[in-house]
């Protein structure tokens, strides 16, 4: 199995990869859903509003500072570093991410496709102004361009996906003959259908969870474990 998979990497002529909360999780990032995603008796669900920010943007925000907190302190794994490697060497045209930690980013990864935004990106309610943090926000970051509230550029619930970013997501599925879905859950939508955009035009899927998914049935490969031991290990037997 692990050699037909180094096989299938090798000569791939565009592989891109997607990721989910897994991969983030084996760096320590919380998942603030489920068990994880209660704070102060509030649900993750009911912060990560439009709603919940017009009628308390400095709740919500307390709430953003928090998770960027103990996110700061989180650094990127061996599968956020195999990855960066490999869009280094040419293996990895582009990746793909429905994570909001930055991890990738900060890993070195250049060529990243955010769909649900970034943790650390702002954006103004009023007007066109977008910006970053570097450290965790104080308060309610006010715009330096019309003064209004600042509010994170992640996509809450009840929102669409940004319509750029997601041109040029399916640009890059139309273009991949092998797609590397890693850590997802495979239940969020229209994620969790990406990979199969390649498979529909001839591609393979290669799946490295710890765990079966949805997606497992219709994946080519399935790779038990955890990324940070099994990209490392794929990249050694490709070298």
């Amino acid at each position: 199995m692990l050699q037909s998979v180094i096989d299938v990497i090798a000569t791939a002529d565009y592989m891109v990869a997607l990721t989910g909360a897994g991969i983030s999780k084996e760096s320590n990032v919380p998942t603030f859903r489920g068990e994880d995603g209660l704070w102060r008796n509030y649900d993750a669900m009911e912060l990560a509003t439009p709603d919940a920010f017009r009628r308390d943007p400095s709740l919500v925000w307390e709430w953003y500072a928090w998770r960027q907190g103990l996110i700061a302190n989180c650094n990127p794994n061996p599968a956020h570093l195999t990855l960066v490697k490999w869009e280094q060497e040419g293996i990895l045209k582009s990746l793909i991410t429905q994570n909001v930690d930055g991890l990738h980013i900060r890993a070195g990864s250049t060529i990243v496709y955010e769909v649900h935004g970034d943790l650390w990106a702002l954006k103004c309610v009023s007007c066109d102004y977008k910006g970053r943090l570097d450290v965790p926000a104080e308060g309610i970051p006010p715009c330096p361009k019309c003064d209004n509230n600042l509010r994170p550029d992640v996509v809450w619930f009840g929102e669409s996906l940004d319509r750029d970013t997601i041109s040029n997501v399916y640009q890059e599925l139309e273009k991949a003959d092998v797609c590397l879905v890693i850590g997802t859950s495979s239940f969020v939508q229209p994620a969790a259908s990406f990979p199969l955009i390649v498979k529909q035009s001839g591609g393979l899927i290669i799946e490295v969870n710890i765990e079966r998914t949805p997606l497992t049935s219709a994946v080519d490969y399935h790779l038990s474990g955890k990324a940070g031991e099994i990209l490392p290990q794929l990249d050694l037997l490709l070298s």
